[in-house]
């Protein structure tokens, strides 16, 4: 049977009509990034006499702190995907992330093991509150967004690779202070912009040609 062609443009119209999400326009600020090692300062958590197998570890685990506080933080803004990258991350990685917590552990037992247990959890606590922040969440939620997505995608057993070449960006987006680079806002625009209030400027609400702006 034919469909009548405006029956067809109604269906149309009704199937459009609900609103899409909006996207998160955002030119993020140049955030240096660059290959890591977990030996480098402000980059991981830091832990003292840590082989080259274990900052390996860390690395890792970082990056899913990182990302995990990120799914928490940034469910403002549903386009990033924070959320279902990281439940996606934790099952197409749960060994490599088993392997990372439990060279973690083992780590704190050698290095302190009276108080291993205690140790590792002070760690972790360290670990999760050096990733939030409110002053420069967008710089970190889109940093999370971009390296989640990498992240979900990387080869099984391949996660510290990520970690290894994006933690810096991650960590470099937690910066106070960033800005996103599409509209630049410059504080003397807009003072350059005001005019002045004194009342001996102005006649008739004009402006007097001897008055300058502030």
């Amino acid at each position: 049977m034919r469909v009548p062609l405006t029956a067809l443009l109604v269906a149309s119209l009704t199937a459009t009509a609900a609103p899409a999400p909006a996207a998160f326009y955002y030119l993020p600020p140049d955030l240096a990034p660059g290959p890591v090692t977990g030996a480098e300062a402000g980059i991981i958590t830091p832990l003292g006499g840590a082989t080259p197998a274990e900052l390996r570890a860390a690395l890792t685990w970082n990056l899913r702190a990182g990302l995990n506080v990120a799914a928490l933080q940034c469910q403002f803004e549903e386009t990033l995907l924070t959320r279902n990258q990281y439940n996606t991350l934790l099952d197409n990685h749960r060994d490599e992330l088993a392997a990372a917590y439990q060279t973690l552990q083992a780590y704190f037992r050698r290095t302190q093991p009276r108080t291993a247990v205690a140790a590792f959890d002070a760690y972790g606590n360290r670990l999760y509150s050096g990733f939030s922040t409110v002053l420069a969440q967008y710089s970190f939620c889109y940093a999370a967004g971009q390296i989640g997505r990498q992240a979900v995608f990387a080869p099984r057993g391949q996660l510290f690779r990520v970690a290894e070449t994006r933690l810096r960006e991650l960590r470099n987006s937690l910066r106070p202070g960033l800005v996103e680079r599409q509209f630049v806002f410059w504080p003397a625009q807009v003072r350059d912009a005001t005019p002045p209030l004194d009342e001996r400027c102005w006649k008739r609400n004009r402006l007097r040609g001897n008055c300058r702006f502030a």
